[in-house]
């Protein structure tokens, strides 16, 4: 058997066997003797006699190896000017000092704290120390509204919130005191304690909120607290959440084990070599590759304040990875996206020497194979395509390139990586046969670094995930496997449009339309229709630079569909708007342009990017 088929088998049939083996890679204060283990309270936990502090594994470990002088941490600011290097030995000095900070304030094992930052290096200290006590950290994307931020105040009760003065944006600061200010009037909840990071670009302006750089001068240095495998880590609330928010736990040991391996398993990556994620640290992705993975896997890790485009150009991306010798760059395909659409012809990477990378991966979003063939093309890189959610905190499928290289797949996320038994289910359970759309579940136990439970509501985990097939957690996605096992993500399940009773992804609309030599980017949603339930209308964003007829081109990409789709698509309209309406991070929002479309009520989703970009879809519906 292969590397890749003997890990995945171990880890299916031999799941305690295989986690333990990985786990012994980590310097545990007591190592687990146990693996998947299940609760007095009927819930299981992975390594539960397991002794560690994550941050201790980050940071500390790797100065005690005597690696202290190696780069732990870059920061990149383009919108700020600056550039700031951390060693291992700079970032334990800094985490410890703010660790003390914290428990000068009182915060101790088990208390929240509620952070709201930009992409500052204080954000990435502060969420290792809360780590480094044991309090659990609940990092709220910087600039968020108000009323989101209350109510994630209100839903993890946190001690003290830490927060920065502003962001900042393409000509533009962001003030966070007002938000935060009106955030705090909205609540119920009261901190005890509000911290604030004074950026250059703005002071403190509330007399009530404390200046983080003086408590740091009478701060004492905190050592780790050893925890509990169990203990939880964080608390990360699900993207577009609206009413009672969703808060996905994470824990200490089960977190840090299957990230250490994804580093190594899935990215390829080795200590010393320089990992980049270009996300921001209110995200999953921020939480797990950003500040967690590569810190435990003892790698160089980047944090970018930035864009991919207007931060000066369309080189802001390959500009980064000359600079600073990145090796792996992940990033969302709307990023690339953005990329394509200024520089077509990808005109600004020649201009950057990309010798360093040895890879790009994509996730957060569908990779459309447009967007999978220019990068390709341009950065003469491979680009991979893998799938997780924030629930799972790592990948379930993709190319494990640590373990063995597979051939690439347009439109696949490629296999599931070990750890993660992926089945095709139709509505009543039963596995489909390769190539049949169904619902994508994994089969339970899932492994370690997945959510343990909804914060304060494990009946809310159980019947969000849990309920619709038993033995299998819902993902809410859809897809197919095909015959050599590489699993097709089309796209969240009420993203397919019921045509007459025959069932289209929008994603493999949206491939086709993506296709198309004009095309920078697309969507499209499925909206009512008297005769045949739903039928599709598609969105289009057109490269810069092109300057078509626009009567000729929607003709041209309908006909496009009927070709490779066939007549049942039904497509008869494709809108050309000057961009998506999408949240932060990346994900265009379909479900709110479908109820624009059918002119049902609908709320703009806290998460949104730009809300000019929904006024012009509405628009097109008046």
């Amino acid at each position: 058997m292969s590397t890749y088929a003997t890990e995945h088998q171990l880890a299916r049939v031999q799941a305690d066997q295989f986690w333990l083996t990985q786990a012994r890679q980590l310097a545990w204060h007591t190592l687990p003797s146990l693996g998947l283990t299940t609760q007095a309270d009927g819930q299981q936990r992975w390594f539960a006699d397991g002794q560690l502090n994550t941050a201790y594994l980050a940071v500390d470990a790797h100065v005690d190896a005597g690696r202290g002088e190696q780069l732990a941490l870059i920061y990149d600011s383009p919108l700020a000017g600056r550039v700031q290097k951390f060693t291992y030995n700079d970032l334990l000095e800094e985490v410890r000092r703010c660790a003390g900070l914290l428990r000068q304030l009182g915060v101790e094992k088990g208390d929240r704290v509620v952070i709201y930052m930009p992409m500052i290096p204080q954000a990435t200290i502060a969420m290792l120390a809360c780590a480094r006590l044991g309090a659990i950290h609940s990092v709220v994307f910087g600039g968020f509204a108000a009323n989101e931020l209350a109510v994630r105040i209100d839903d993890a009760q946190p001690k003290v919130v830490l927060a920065a003065t502003c962001g900042l944006e393409v000509n533009k600061i962001v003030q966070y005191q007002p938000l935060l200010r009106s955030a705090l009037q909205l609540a119920e909840h009261q901190p005890e304690q509000v911290v604030v990071w004074e950026r250059p670009e703005q002071p403190i302006t509330e007399a009530d909120f404390v200046r983080w750089q003086d408590l740091l001068v009478v701060a004492e240095p905190a050592d780790c607290v050893v925890l509990q495998a169990t203990d939880p880590l964080y608390i990360l609330y699900t993207s577009g959440t609206t009413g009672q928010p969703k808060g996905v736990v994470r824990d200490h040991g089960g977190h840090a084990v299957a990230l250490h391996y994804s580093m190594a398993a899935l990215y390829d990556t080795a200590p010393g070599e320089v990992f980049w994620a270009a996300s921001d640290v209110g995200w999953v992705v921020g939480h797990s590759y950003i500040v967690y993975a590569p810190l435990l896997r003892g790698c160089t890790t980047l944090m970018y304040e930035g864009k991919p485009v207007g931060t000066p150009d369309a080189g802001a991306f390959w500009r980064v990875v000359q600079d600073h010798r990145v090796k792996v760059l992940f990033a969302a395909p709307t990023a690339f996206r953005a990329i394509r659409k200024t520089d077509p012809d990808g005109v600004l990477i020649k201009d950057y020497d990309l010798s360093s990378l040895a890879t790009i991966f994509m996730a957060g979003e569908r990779l459309d194979p447009p967007t999978l063939a220019w990068t390709e093309q341009h950065s003469q890189k491979p680009v991979i395509d893998h799938w997780w959610q924030t629930e799972t905190g790592w990948a379930i499928t993709g190319n494990p390139l640590g373990l063995e290289r597979f051939p690439t797949k347009a439109g696949s996320s490629c296999k599931p990586m070990p750890g993660f038994n992926v089945e095709i289910l139709d509505g009543e359970g039963r596995i489909c046969a390769p190539g049949v759309q169904g619902y994508i579940a994994l089969q339970l136990p899932l492994p370690p670094g997945c959510l343990t439970t909804i914060w304060r509501n494990q009946a809310r985990f159980e019947s969000a995930y849990l309920k619709q097939f038993t033995g299998f957690y819902a993902s809410g996605d859809g897809g197919y496997k095909d015959e050599d096992g590489y699993i097709f993500v089309m796209g969240r399940i009420d993203d397919v449009i019921n045509v007459a009773g025959h069932r289209l992804s929008t994603g493999e609309l949206e491939a086709v339309l993506g296709g198309h030599e004009m095309v920078a980017e697309c969507a499209v949603i499925g909206v009512a229709d008297d005769l045949k339930g739903q039928i599709p209308l598609g969105f289009a964003v057109l490269k810069d630079g092109v300057y078509p007829d626009l009567d000729d081109l929607e003709r041209a990409l309908v006909a496009k569909v009927r070709n490779e789709v066939g007549a049942i698509a039904c497509l008869k309209q494709v809108m050309i708007v000057d961009r998506l309406p999408k949240t932060r991070s990346g994900k265009i929002l379909r479900a709110t342009m479908r109820k624009m479309a059918d002119g049902e009520d609908y709320q703009i989703p806290s998460t949104i990017e730009d809300p000019a970009a929904l006024d012009e879809i509405q628009q097109h519906f008046r």
